[in-house]
This record gives C-alpha cells, sequence and structure tokens, in this order.
C-alpha cells in the first residue's frame, strides 16, 4: 500500500529540513512527499530544493498564494498519486516508523482515517504543560473505539474518500479547527476513524505562556465557527475533556466574583474557587503520574487556560469567526 506525505508549509525556513530529512529515514518509504508552499517569503524553497540535492527522496514542491493551511493540504490531496494521503506540520519530526504505523491500519477496509500522537523532548514548563494536556486527550480518545476528531499534524486518510467530502473548510484562514470539522463530516457518513499512539511525530509547543495562552485564545474564537456545522458536537466529542467545558463559566464567574467582592463579600469567590480547584484534580493527578511540577502548577494554568477559552469563545460568537 503506498501513501504520500502532504506538508504545508509557510516560511518554515527553520523547520522543513529536519522533517525531509526524517522522511528520508522513514522504515517505510513514501510515494512521493508533496509540499505546498502556502506563499513563504523567506528561504523554504531553496532549502527544500537543497534537501532534494542530497536526499533521495521524491520531493515535489509547488507555491500558492499565501490562502492557509486547509487549501495547501487539499491542493496536496489533489495533487497526490497514492491511495493513502498522509499530513504531517511541517514542525514536527517523525519517528523511523511513523509513516509504517500510519497506514498499517489501513489493512482493515472499514478504516477511513487515522490519529497519530505528538510527542516532545523540551523542557519549558509550559511546553510540558501542553504535551500532558495533550496526552490527557489521548487517554480518552485510547478509550473510544471509534474517535471522531484527527488532528492533521498527524493524519491520514484514503485519498478519494478525503477528496469526495470536500477536503479540509477552506473558510478556516488559519489552523483553527479545520481538521475536525472535516472528521466530524466524515465520521457523520460512517467513516471510521481510529487512533494510533504508535504513529508519533514530535513537536514544539509554546514555551512562554504569553504565546500559549495566545494559541487557546485562537482555537477558541473559531469554536463556534466549527460548531455552526456540527452543533451535536457542543456536548460532546472524542477529544475534548467535559471538564473544560464546565471550567470555562467557573473561570469567568471567578473573575465576577473577585471584581464585586469588596461590594457583595467573598462567599461567593471562595466558593467557586474551590468548585473550580476540585474540577482540576483529575488532570492534576494524571500530569503527578509524568510530571510532579506540572501538576503543582496545573489548578492556576488551568484557570488561565479556561479564562483565555472564554474570551475566544466569546469573541468568536460575537464576530462569527472573520478575523
Amino acid at each position: 500500500m503506498e501513501a504520500s506525505i502532504i506538508i504545508p508549509c509557510y516560511n518554515c525556513e527553520k523547520t522543513i529540513k529536519t522533517i525531509l530529512t526524517a522522511i528520508s529515514k522513514q522504515t517505510l518509504k513514501p510515494k512521493e512527499i508533496i509540499v505546498i508552499d502556502d506563499g513563504s517569503t523567506d528561504r523554504t524553497k531553496e532549502i527544500i530544493f537543497e534537501v532534494l540535492k542530497k536526499e533521495k527522496l521524491n520531493i515535489r514542491y509547488f507555491w500558492q498564494k499565501n490562502s492557509g493551511p486547509a487549501k495547501a493540504r487539499n491542493e496536496g490531496a489533489k495533487r497526490a498519486t497514492a491511495e493513502i494521503i498522509t499530513f504531517a506540520d511541517s514542525d514536527c519530526i517523525p519517528e523511523i516508523n511513523w509513516l509504517f504505523e500510519m497506514i498499517k491500519p489501513f489493512e482493515k477496509k472499514d478504516v477511513s482515517g487515522i490519529q497519530g500522537a505528538y510527542k516532545s523532548r523540551q523542557k519549558e514548563l509550559i511546553a510540558r504543560f501542553g504535551q500532558i494536556e495533550i496526552e490527557e486527550r489521548y487517554e480518552k480518545m485510547k478509550h473510544s473505539k471509534n474517535i471522531d476528531w484527527i488532528g492533521s499534524y498527524s493524519a491520514a486518510f484514503r485519498r478519494k474518500e478525503f477528496l469526495s467530502l470536500g477536503g479540509y473548510d477552506e473558510s478556516f484562514p488559519i489552523a483553527s479547527g479545520e481538521d475536525p470539522e472535516f472528521s466530524f463530516r466524515l465520521a457523520k457518513r460512517g467513516g471510521k476513524l481510529i487512533f494510533n499512539p504508535n504513529a508519533i511525530v514530535y513537536h514544539t509547543h509554546p514555551s512562554k505562556l504569553v504565546k500559549y495562552l495566545k494559541t487557546k485564545f485562537f482555537r477558541a474564537y473559531y469554536r463556534p465557527k466549527m460548531y455552526s456545522k456540527h452543533k451535536e458536537k457542543i456536548l460532546t466529542d472524542s477529544y475534548t475533556p467535559q471538564l473544560l467545558k464546565i471550567q470555562i463559566p467557573l473561570s469567568g464567574i471567578i473573575i465576577a466574583a473577585l471584581i464585586t467582592a469588596p461590594i457583595v463579600g467573598f462567599t461567593t469567590l471562595i466558593a467557586t474557587t474551590i468548585i473550580f480547584g476540585i474540577t482540576t484534580l483529575p488532570f492534576v493527578y494524571f500530569a503527578s503520574k509524568k510530571d510532579f511540577t506540572v501538576a503543582i502548577a496545573s489548578p492556576i494554568l488551568v484557570l488561565f487556560r479556561s479564562l483565555v477559552f472564554g474570551a475566544g469563545l466569546i469573541s468568536g460568537i460575537l464576530t462569527r469567526g472573520k478575523k
């Protein structure tokens, strides 16, 4: 079974050589690597052709006017020639058996899509928190017979099926929810989606709190746009922790109670803070088995995350995701 690897990139001169080199060492060689350059203005193209001269890779390079990763991935899928298309982000480093693990489940004819997994080698507290945050969601996916959420950083689909559904929704201008939105459509049509934790790519998470919160804000900002197309997913999906949906309004109540406390007293503030703290305990326990420092910092980081999520959701509702 042959596979095409599709990599969208934008100004990725610092990372594109690393991922292409990692792909050249895969135990299973791809039929082709399709790089869709989303209007880069740096040395991305030159570096790709430098790699092409050194590595025995079938790299097909295409340039498009800056239009976002959804369109770039769709263009890659249209140009692919293999039965299976796999997606990877330009800042990821796949393990040596990544491609093998990505396409192995397709031996079963009823499988439509595969979700791989993130790992990280970072040492910064915020990056470690972000990785454990994702790993908690992986635990949820491991216990789902079928999932409905595939992130495009490590994803694989049958090409014909992907294109028959129109690919990713190109109205999402940045990486902001176009991948779960497609997953929802595919799952609704009866496609079987599987999580394979052995298909690993290493990733660099935001290491500074401000950048981490900015990323979370824009994830939340486009959620109303995504949920407007799949209202039933507001209640539950195979990826989003249910406690997160409780923590978001609780965090808002905490801020409101903090502001009004000098006037109405501190009872509401204390009670809500205690309840919020209780909702963080499952994550604190999960994190404690992996990184005790992250576990200690988790309640305050989860509070910041919840506040920013709430702000992003409200902003997205008010502007209808037009940013």
